[in-house]
């Protein structure tokens, strides 16, 4: 059996609830965005009762560490996790009628039409008992309602599988959650390498923000620690971030705030906070990114003197 996860809440300095998952080996959950903080709530609120659910994501979204969270607020805390393939599972599995513990099966989008059959039976008899014996994790690239309204999937299962959806937001739509998501990250990055801790240098979180991000989290992990290995001391700069060059902004993602009064000092004043905010309020680190003096941060904050840079 494998160990149970441990997660920790913490708030932010915006009074946001940050949720991350442990050991390092897990996909950090952690997000200020409103999708993300609505998903957290869905999980919460679903967990202890929880029989099925399905879990929609694109690839590298965090969608095991997900499940990790849901099954550590559950009635099975404690039990077997078992991870396996969905096609492979429902080929071997000698006896569906007596599920038991956690059953994350993956890639339920590729099923055939018999292996939905098969799923469907399953999924009933999992669904004649009372919660406490297992859960079912239904995992998915794609949407299983989108795919049985164009008949690629079977609607009876699709129903019984999304009564509990948790569809993770690919991170290019919620841009905000980069910057809480990269420190995470490099905490771990640390960690694991034993090496004292990093930042980004000034422009490297614009850089991140810049990037489309396709493998989500992981690929976001991923540029992280490459960026660490190549960095020269403790500051990774834009430069050693494993990045395309050109801005890939996309256009459906959330645009900055701006604010209603365009003089210099406002939009400055604006800026800083936005920045502060990415940084869960730690203003020495913010002021690095900046490329200010913590003085001169304080100074922008309280509103005292001119607001140079």
């Amino acid at each position: 059996m494998q160990s149970t996860a441990h997660f920790q809440s913490q708030p932010s300095a915006a009074g946001l609830s940050l949720v991350e998952l442990e050991p390092p080996g897990f996909a950090p959950l952690v997000g200020v965005s409103a999708a993300w903080r609505k998903l957290m709530s869905q999980a919460e609120m679903a967990a202890p009762q929880l029989q099925v659910a399905s879990i929609e994501g694109e690839p590298g979204a965090g969608k095991h560490s997900l499940a990790r969270f849901v099954v550590s607020r559950s009635l099975l805390a404690h039990s077997s996790f078992q991870r396996r393939d969905a096609r492979e599972w429902l080929a071997t599995e000698a006896d569906l009628a007596r599920l038991a513990g956690i059953i994350y099966l993956d890639r339920v989008d590729l099923l055939a039409p018999t292996g939905q059959g098969l799923l469907l039976s399953a999924l009933k008899n999992l669904q004649d008992h009372a919660p406490g014996r297992a859960i079912l994790f239904a995992v998915s690239h794609a949407s299983l309602r989108q795919m049985a309204a164009q008949g690629l999937f079977t609607p009876d299962l699709a129903f019984r599988l999304t009564a509990v959806r948790f569809a993770i937001p690919p991170l290019r739509l919620r841009r905000e959650d980069i910057a809480p998501l990269a420190q995470a990250l490099l905490e771990r990055i640390c960690h694991r390498y034993q090496h004292r801790p990093v930042m980004l240098g000034p422009g490297a979180l614009a850089r991140l923000l810049q990037h489309s991000w396709p493998g989500n989290v992981r690929e976001l992990a991923s540029v992280l620690e490459a960026g660490l290995l190549e960095a020269s001391d403790s500051v990774i700069r834009p430069e050693d971030l494993p990045l395309p060059t050109g801005k890939e902004i996309v256009a459906e993602a959330p645009q900055t705030p701006r604010p209603e009064n365009l003089a210099l000092d406002a939009v400055i004043s604006h800026h800083v906070q936005y920045v502060l905010d990415l940084n869960r309020g730690n203003k020495l680190r913010a002021a690095r990114q900046l490329g200010i003096s913590r003085s001169t941060l304080y100074r922008i904050l309280g509103n005292e003197g001119a607001l140079t840079l």
